[in-house]
């Protein structure tokens, strides 16, 4: 809600594809052209929409679903993904891109390098929805499914895909498949909310993370209840405030590297519009544990996180260089807490697993 307005969710880009191809299957196989098209969405919602630009083309089918952000803002928002579908012989699901979708030219990303920017999540929709519209249709083989984004070249300038190293096109992203209204103070409101519900439920242990990833990380890693988890986005700062000001007894944070380590900076929104400095962090504690410039230098010029976790651990420098900065992280969220609630801090890649963790996480991880 905002200014007792119900925002409105969209879909992402990824569920985008995942119509699109669910669709053209359909009609590759005999159906009539479908006006509409909906799909079952990781996050448990369904989706249905309308169906563009359908026809045949080649040995394939094409057709195309327009990106509805909801009341996100999003450059993507309107612009159409296509998803043209072909048999093959084999019995393989294939997923490529082709104009309009980005290339990966640096390490560290989900795909390697020279591979189409469409990341885990959308491949298992789209690969889910053909196949069950092939075994549906008693087809016992594969499909090739190429999406393509007409204006996702022009588009892609406007977002962080060529910071990244991702070029010539968009990314087809999404791990829920629902986009959510990022407005600022609609989304503290919504936090807010939640932090009472769990209040009002006994939680006396709040534990925050910005996402997914981090609540899959709790739950699989941890082994943690998600009751007591709130997800704080990137208002780390505000959050924590909120906590102590609601009047819980403890306050552990669960984050991913990509986002965390800005907190060793006191950056405490973590927005990449907001600050960045990752690399910058790393750069800094690496310098004062003794790696040398040679070292730093490379550090300096990664895209991601795990390409910089990745140098050091090579070079043997990626314990003492995470002990200090995780004393950088734990400095800045007591000073932002006032030391008036415990707080601690735990932060963790999906490749590397478990990175750093504060004295303080891991007496509240015992609770």
């Amino acid at each position: 809600m905002k200014e007792k307005k119900q925002l409105r969710f969209g879909f992402t880009t990824g569920t985008c594809a995942a119509i699109a191809a669910k669709a053209a299957a359909r009609m590759l196989l005999g159906e009539e052209l479908l006006e509409k098209e909906q799909i079952m969405t990781p996050k448990g919602i369904l989706v249905c929409t309308s169906i563009y630009d359908a026809k045949k083309v080649d040995k394939g089918f094409s057709c195309a679903v327009k990106k509805d952000a909801g009341d996100d803002p999003d450059v993507t928002n309107g612009i159409l993904i296509y998803s043209t579908v072909e048999l093959l012989e084999t019995d393989e699901i294939v997923i490529t891109g082709g104009e309009g979708v980005g290339i990966v030219t640096k390490a560290g990303l989900h795909q390697e390098i020279g591979e189409y920017a469409i990341n885990p999540v959308p491949k298992k929709m789209i690969e889910k929805e053909v196949r069950e519209v092939l075994e549906r249709k008693g087809y016992f083989c594969g499909a090739l499914v190429t999406i393509h984004v007409p204006e996702g070249k022009e588009i892609a300038k406007r977002t962080f895909n060529p910071r990244i190293g991702i070029v010539d096109g968009i990314s087809i992203l999404g791990t829920s498949g629902i986009v959510e209204p990022m407005s600022e103070k609609a989304l503290l409101e919504s936090i807010s909310v939640e932090m009472n519900v769990a209040k009002a439920n006994g939680t006396k242990r709040l534990i925050l993370t910005p996402g997914n990833y981090g609540e899959e990380f709790i739950r699989d890693s941890l082994k943690l209840e998600l009751s007591e988890v709130v997800k704080c986005s990137n208002f780390v700062g505000e959050t924590i405030d909120m906590a102590v000001e609601k009047g819980f007894e403890s306050i552990l944070l669960i984050g991913h590297i990509g986002k965390f380590v800005k907190l060793a900076a006191g950056i405490m929104n973590t927005h990449s519009h907001q600050a960045d400095g990752r690399m910058e962090v790393f750069v800094a504690h690496a310098a004062l544990v003794g790696v040398p410039s040679k070292i730093l230098k490379n550090m300096m010029e990664s895209v991601t996180t795990d390409e910089v976790i990745g140098i050091l651990q090579e070079n043997g420098y990626l314990e003492p260089a995470m002990e200090s900065i995780m004393k950088k992280v734990d400095f800045h969220i007591r000073q932002r807490c006032l030391n008036e609630v415990p707080i601690g801090a735990v932060l963790f890649s999906n490749k590397f697993g478990l990175l750093g963790i504060t004295n303080e996480a891991e007496r509240l991880l015992k609770c």
